[in-house]
This record gives C-alpha cells, sequence and structure tokens, in this order.
C-alpha cells in the first residue's frame, strides 16, 4: 500500500490556488455565507495558513473578484468580423455564461458583498464597464464618440447587468431570449437617440448597412412592424 505525499506549493500557486477555490465557492452561495474555514477545507489547508497568504476574507474576496472582473472583461472581447447584431449577440451569450457560472458571486457584487464600497471593488467593477464600453466602441469603429452615443452605450451596459441580476431571480423568462432582446435594446437605444442627432443617424446607418434581414437588428424590426400591424 503506497501513501499519498501532499505537494508543497510555492506561494503564488498556493495563492492562486485559493482564489480558485473561493470563486468556485462565491459561484454557489454569496461570499457573505462562505466562511475562511470552508476554503480552508475546500483548498485541504489549515485556516491558519490562509490567513497566511491572506490577511483575511476581504483580501481574498477581493483577489478573487481580480480575476473575476478580468474574466468577465474577457467575454465582451469579439473579432470585428460579421454583422454587428450577430456579434453583439455572441457577447451577450458570453456574458449570460459568466453569470449562470458566478450567480451568486455575481449578485452579491452588484447588489452588495463584503467588499463593495471599497476602493478595490470600485475600481474593478468600474475596470469591467470601461471595458465593455471600449469593445462596444470599437465595434463601432468610433474613437470619439458623440455625447449621445457615449449615452447609449453607458446606458446598455448598465441595462444588460441589471436585467442579468433580474434573470437571475427565478429565471422566469428564457435565457436565450433575454439575450437577444439585450441586443435588440442597444438597436433601439440607438435608433431613438439617432432621431435627436445627426451624428448618432450616421452611426446607426453603419450598423445597419451590413445587416442581414435575418440578424437580429432585422428580426427587431420585423417584430416591431407585426406589433404595429
Amino acid at each position: 500500500m503506497t501513501t499519498g505525499v501532499r505537494r508543497r506549493m510555492g506561494v503564488d500557486e498556493r495563492r492562486q490556488q485559493l482564489i480558485g477555490v473561493a470563486l468556485e465557492l462565491f459561484s454557489r452561495r454569496s461570499p457573505d455565507d462562505v466562511s475562511i474555514d470552508e476554503i480552508a477545507a475546500a483548498a485541504g489547508i489549515s485556516r491558519p495558513l490562509v490567513y497566511h497568504y491572506f490577511p483575511g476574507k476581504l483580501s481574498l474576496y477581493e483577489a478573487a473578484l481580480k480575476r473575476a472582473s478580468e474574466d468577465l472583461a474577457g467575454r465582451f472581447v469579439e473579432p470585428r468580423e460579421g454583422p454587428l447584431g450577430a456579434r453583439l449577440l455572441r457577447v451577450m451569450r458570453r456574458f449570460f455564461d459568466f453569470v449562470e457560472e458566478h450567480g451568486p458571486g455575481f449578485a452579491a457584487l452588484m447588489r452588495g458583498g463584503p467588499a463593495v464600497g471599497s476602493s478595490t471593488t470600485n475600481a474593478l467593477v468600474d475596470s469591467v464597464r470601461q471595458a465593455a464600453y471600449d469593445q462596444i466602441l470599437s465595434h463601432l469603429d468610433v474613437t470619439d464618440p458623440p455625447p449621445r452615443l457615449e449615452l447609449v452605450v453607458r446606458s446598455w451596459i448598465s441595462l444588460a447587468e441589471s436585467t442579468a441580476l433580474i434573470w437571475l431571480d427565478g429565471r422566469r423568462i428564457p435565457r436565450a431570449e433575454l439575450e437577444a432582446q439585450l441586443v435588440h435594446d442597444f438597436g433601439a437605444l440607438a435608433a431613438v437617440s439617432a432621431a435627436y442627432d445627426e451624428e448618432m443617424g450616421a452611426v446607426v446607418r453603419r450598423m445597419l448597412a451590413d445587416e442581414p434581414a435575418d440578424g437580429p437588428f432585422g428580426d427587431l424590426v420585423t417584430r416591431l412592424i407585426a406589433l404595429a400591424s
């Protein structure tokens, strides 16, 4: 009979392991409900050893949030190929993948959790929103956005966040429908803004120039025509 020998980890490797363990636990329950003892047990180490690598639960939560925020920001990265509507739909699918994988942690971050209100947390959340904003402008091929376009894009990012939070409370609407609806929401917000501003009108015309009739934006137009009739 052989006896298993626990491999000794380096400092960075152990820290990364603890962050991964914390993220896994936070994906199932709110960080407020996860104790250091649980994290230590899941990592196979003692409670004092956790404190050797992180001064407290808040620092571990912030480290886990940093990794999660980098992951979430990466979900908005999409090759600038093909119609915009299809690109945004793929982004929304990856965004909801993240929301589904990290539901309680995502909700705790947006609604209130152990690190909410700290400068670190605020900076990480803002960095994700800014990354999403920059990616959308990149897809629109805009480097110096007019004020109404900035309003549309930032409002839409906030709408995606709040929609995901509402969906997590019971998931009463099919996820795929919400993903498509959010793409429609972007098109609708841009179109309404274009009615007030010629610069936005030019942006919307570029948005729609290569859109196929069976794409997300074409689907929105079809639905609105059907509703009007």
